[in-house]
């Protein structure tokens, strides 16, 4: 069974934690600081809903956080029924005249395993919002659930300039692949560390490193040995290790190679 790591050498990326949850309301500050001690340096924040934007934009723009937190903003498809017309107007606005903090749009996509979901809805959603990323040259972070063949049949369509992340990537190889040609990259995160998803594990295991991303989508997706826990960033190296182990090469250079690809499509400008 996987136990806590302390430190492990090397800048780690989460790049999909949704730290401006309520769930991390009272010791985000502290979590952040151990992130820091454990090398987890830069976090990527998706935004789920209209209503979460304000808060999240406020996290990301504290002074002398001892992490870097990068701000994306969009419509989920599990919170439909809040969405509404003139959030894409406002996202809109906010992509214009706040450009300098949002990175991506996310988390949006197709979820078609939610019970009674309108999938027009969601669709119409998605769309509006990969012609956003599209007018802004923005990533997207894409939430994909029974639907990787719509969400394709859709990114070629809209032509996403700068690509993004297919978050808790669990399709099979041909989509992985497709999605690679598209120009995306595939998060992986605690589904790798459970011996029962083989099909998870051996597409870490053997897509090119390049093509692979980091995550822990904290407070979901405990790992391994962690079930029922509240997940945290605090895990990421746990994930590192696993996805190491499975492609047979050391801690280091995964860790090298993950943040340097989330850093590649997430903060082109600093790369520049």
């Amino acid at each position: 069974m996987l136990t806590e790591s302390t430190v492990i050498h090397g800048e780690m990326f989460d790049s999909h934690c949704h730290l401006d949850f309520q769930d991390f309301a009272l010791d985000r500050s502290e979590i952040l600081s151990q992130c820091s001690e454990a090398g987890v340096k830069h976090i990527c924040i998706p935004g789920v809903s209209e209503l979460s934007w304000s808060n999240l934009l406020s996290i990301v723009s504290q002074p002398n956080l001892p992490v870097s937190l990068y701000s994306a903003l969009g419509l989920h498809p599990y919170y439909q029924d809040e969405h509404q017309h003139c959030h894409l107007d406002k996202l809109s606005h906010l992509l214009e005249h706040e450009k300098e903090s949002i990175f991506a749009i996310g988390e949006i996509g197709l979820d078609f395993a939610l019970p009674e979901t309108n999938q027009e809805s969601q669709l119409f959603y998605f769309d509006q919002q990969l012609e956003l990323a599209q007018q802004f040259q923005l990533p997207v972070i894409i939430h994909a659930r029974k639907s990787h063949d719509r969400v394709l049949q859709r990114l070629r369509k809209v032509e996403v300039a700068r690509g993004g992340i297919i978050h808790a990537f669990s399709g099979s190889r041909q989509q992985a692949e497709q999605y690679i040609d598209l120009g995306f990259k595939l998060g992986f995160g605690g589904g790798v560390t459970y011996e029962r998803a083989r099909k998870t594990r051996e597409l870490a295991s053997s897509l090119p490193i390049t093509s692979i991303v980091l995550e822990t989508d904290s407070p979901d997706m405990p790992l391994s040995g962690f079930q029922g826990q509240r997940n945290t960033p605090l895990q990421l190296p746990l994930v590192a290790e696993a996805i190491a182990a499975l492609r047979k090469i050391s801690v280091a250079e995964l860790i090298s190679q993950t943040t340097s690809t989330s850093c590649e499509i997430l903060l082109p400008k600093q790369l520049d």
